[in-house]
């Protein structure tokens, strides 16, 4: 039987979703609600990369390179299918991060040249640019906006700081913060016509919701495999658009002199590296194909919206997410007025054991949920019903 007997996108029910958790380890000894920074792997990605492992250890340098890493173009074809783009577009490295380095420090700038970021964009993105302003001269210029902003009013602020000097946009397709998408396909098609290189941090979005690389038309897009796809921890994907790989420098000198098309951004330009973990990616992609995109993005929006109904009329609660639209996901960041939310953090943890977790960027705190397919409505019914017993006992101790 498949785990979705049903084809339509919408309407598995419990008993369907009761299936995919099937699929994965039980989490323990904690209720895992962060799953937008690591999610578990399934069971046969599990196995898989064990069992890779295990081969790997036989005759390790043999089976590591004339074995495993036969499978990778294979994966590459598969990963393109999924996000719309070709394989030979696809590097494969360790997590987003690693991509956006490569990006950040690869795209050819001279003094001078002007980069837009915005406040929300991930910390180790800002400091990538503002070491190229140290090193290269470069001059680096901050979007301001507000997360709650609409969209015409977000990409006002971007076309604005746009100039004939811009040659960068930097942006965030979801931000981890608070769960809120850009409007990525207006902004690239604004930085198109001005001819600015567009790079997509796509790390929250890529399998959590259909994504088209085509579509986006922007000239990097990065992600992390180890979040909604459910590879192993430690896979990353960097695409590159055709029109910049020969112009773009790689991160680290490659084996192999000169360096092709998109081998010079590769995984094995590392050196010595943990195949086993890229064994799990295939599975990975055969459980998220056999759910589908579709389907996996209407279940977090609707988890998502379940535990806010549930929630938001407990007193002073206090919501950071856009609800009400189509590209809402897994995403949700609320807040408690006049409580310690760092504190509450702790408590849910260490007397509930219910992990979420705490943000804080600008103006904005709160507490980040995040569930994931193989969670269902009864685990969002524990968690509310700690929120509110824990909040009870907080204000019970704040009063004495």
């Amino acid at each position: 039987m498949s785990i979705m007997a049903d084809p339509a996108p919408a309407s598995a029910g419990e008993d369907a979703w009761k299936r995919v958790r099937d699929q994965y380890p039980v989490q323990q000894p904690l209720l895992n609600l962060n799953n937008a920074a690591v999610s578990p792997p399934p069971l046969v990605v599990q196995e898989a990369m064990i069992d890779a492992y295990r081969f790997i250890s036989r005759n390790p340098d043999y089976n590591m390179w004339s074995k495993l890493d036969t499978a990778l173009p294979g994966i590459k074809r598969e990963l393109a299918e999924l996000i719309d783009c070709s394989p030979d577009e696809i590097a494969l490295n360790r997590n987003s991060s690693e991509g956006l380095s490569t990006a950040i420090f690869g795209i050819p700038l001279d003094k001078g040249d002007q980069v837009i970021i915005s406040d929300w964009d991930y910390p180790s993105v800002r400091e990538g640019w503002f070491q190229r302003v140290q090193r290269d001269g470069i001059e680096v210029f901050n979007c301001a906006f507000d997360l709650l902003d609409d969209d015409n009013d977000v990409v006002e602020a971007y076309v604005k700081l746009m100039t004939p000097r811009t040659r960068v946009l930097q942006l965030t397709h979801m931000y981890h913060w608070n769960g809120r998408v850009l409007p990525i396909k207006r902004l690239c098609d604004l930085a198109r016509e001005r001819n600015i290189i567009t790079l997509v941090d796509g790390a929250q979005t890529f399998a959590q919701m259909p994504v088209s690389f085509r579509e986006l038309d922007c000239d990097f897009f990065i992600t992390s495999l180890h979040k909604w796809l459910g590879a192993p921890v430690g896979n990353g994907m960097l695409i590159v658009n055709r029109r910049r790989i020969d112009q773009t420098w790689p991160l680290l000198a490659p084996f192999d002199q000169p360096a092709v098309g998109i081998d010079k951004f590769d995984h094995w330009n590392l050196g010595t590296y943990n195949s086993a973990i890229q064994s799990g990616i295939a599975p990975a992609i055969q459980l998220h194909k056999e759910i589908g995109a579709a389907r996996i993005h209407a279940r977090l929006r609707e988890l998502t919206r379940y535990w806010i109904g549930h929630a938001r009329n407990i007193p002073g609660f206090r919501l950071h997410t856009p609800l009400d639209t189509h590209e809402l996901g897994a995403i949700g960041l609320f807040s408690v007025d006049g409580m310690d939310m760092r504190r509450l953090e702790s408590d849910l943890r260490e007397k509930y054991r219910v992990h979420v977790k705490y943000r804080k960027v600008q103006d904005i705190e709160g507490l980040r949920v995040s569930p994931h397919v193989y969670m269902v409505k009864s685990d969002l019914d524990i968690f509310v019903s700690a929120l509110r017993d824990a909040l009870g006992t907080s204000a019970v101790q704040s009063a004495l």
